[in-house]
């Protein structure tokens, strides 16, 4: 499989906790776009295979109008070979998903939404900074289904300050009455340098408290598995036949092309980065070079990179994938660690040689993958 993901970089204001690149400013849109598509002529030679996922994401790719994505599709079809029924996913805010774009974003072939929703809670909302209210982000559901729209994901953020038990039931029980097929949770994360970050520092909210975020995990994995979905990486669960394809093929190092300021690409042997700032990624385009840097990854890389993402799934590690993909050495780097760590439940063995993170210790993967990597010193 091999994938497209398109980095829109432009938000209508700042959430406190983000530290994506964006812009607040989108005086320079219109060079941007046009920017996006010469490097999208640019790099149509790269992928020869059927592109089966195309993710636009960002920023907030529900920024742009009508006029703004037909002229990128076009563009995309002129250079890539996209299968008729590939997975076409756009992110997007609530308050711009009115029945009239829902409907334009259907007639141009988005087949999967993805809402930032993040809470139910005007009040959560507000403290993240949110662009829209709880009653828009139900509308934005509500009004997708009647649109056509039945593969949606949903966001929703755990650990919150000032959260409580019964503010995460809340959001989870809506988002079973919205009968939604997908959800992607995250812990929120305090990342340096962010207003939620000053926020903290300055003691104006409270800190993030990492035993609420414990608590309210475990609570919404039980839930989601009483209701059928199934928790296929840490922060996603969807419905059987609902997952994320193009995700999914991240998680299972398949290579992907990313497009637009920041975007990261990978073919299985390199990793390259567009350059983050809008203006400088527009210059060089314009000059018919790409604002690419590029790293080829060593075997201790493809080693480590396949721990990282394998273990946050719920397919876990495969031994006989190790020893064919990287030999003998991480093979044997790999089975002596397995020892202590399935010893301490940290790992489970659920089929022969296949091993993923115990039930207990879920909350806990990143620690438990850094266990498991391979540095070259030792």
């Amino acid at each position: 499989m091999s994938g497209i993901y398109l980095h829109i970089p432009f938000c209508r204001q700042k959430c406190h906790y983000c530290d994506f690149h964006f812009a607040v400013s989108k005086k320079n849109k219109p060079e941007l776009i046009t920017a996006l598509l010469q490097e999208i002529n640019i790099r149509g030679g790269e992928v020869a295979q059927p592109i089966e996922t195309v993710y636009f994401g960002g920023g907030t790719p529900s920024v742009l109008s009508k006029e703004e994505l037909e002229v990128i599709f076009k563009h995309l079809h002129q250079n890539f070979n996209i299968n008729e029924n590939a997975e076409i996913t756009l992110e997007a805010n609530p308050d711009d998903l009115s029945p009239s774009y829902l409907k334009m974003l259907k007639s141009i072939g988005v087949n999967r939404l993805s809402i930032g929703i993040q809470s139910f809670h005007d009040d959560e909302l507000q403290l993240m900074n949110r662009s829209h209210t709880a009653s828009q982000a139900i509308d934005a559901v509500e009004n997708a289904k009647n649109v056509g729209f039945e593969n949606m994901s949903i966001d929703l953020i755990y650990g919150m300050p000032n959260s409580n038990y019964e503010k995460w039931l809340y959001n989870i029980e809506t988002f079973f009455k919205l009968k939604i097929p997908h959800l992607s949770a995250y812990a929120l994360t305090v990342e340096s340098k962010t207003a939620l970050d000053f926020m903290i520092k300055t003691g104006k909210i409270n800190p993030v408290e990492e035993k609420l975020a414990y608590e309210q995990f475990y609570y919404l994995r039980q839930r989601m598995l009483e209701n059928a979905y199934e928790h296929y990486e840490i922060s996603n669960f969807a419905k059987p036949n609902n997952y994320s394809h193009h995700n999914t093929s991240y998680w299972q190092n398949k290579p992907y092309l990313g497009l637009g300021p920041s975007a990261h690409s990978y073919d299985g042997n390199k990793r390259s980065w567009n350059i983050s700032n809008n203006s400088k990624y527009i210059k060089t385009l314009n000059n018919s070079e790409l604002p690419i840097e590029t790293e080829t990854l060593t075997l201790t890389d493809k080693y480590n990179e396949y721990i990282m993402t394998r273990l946050r799934t719920q397919w876990g590690i495969n031994l006989a994938e190790i020893k064919q993909n990287f030999g003998e050495k991480y093979l044997q780097y790999v089975s002596a660690q397995l020892n202590d760590l399935t010893k301490s439940n940290k790992l489970e063995c659920f089929d022969k040689e296949l091993f993923r993170v115990g039930e207990k210790h879920l909350f806990f993967t990143d620690g438990i993958i850094a266990d498991l990597f391979y540095l070259e010193q030792r």
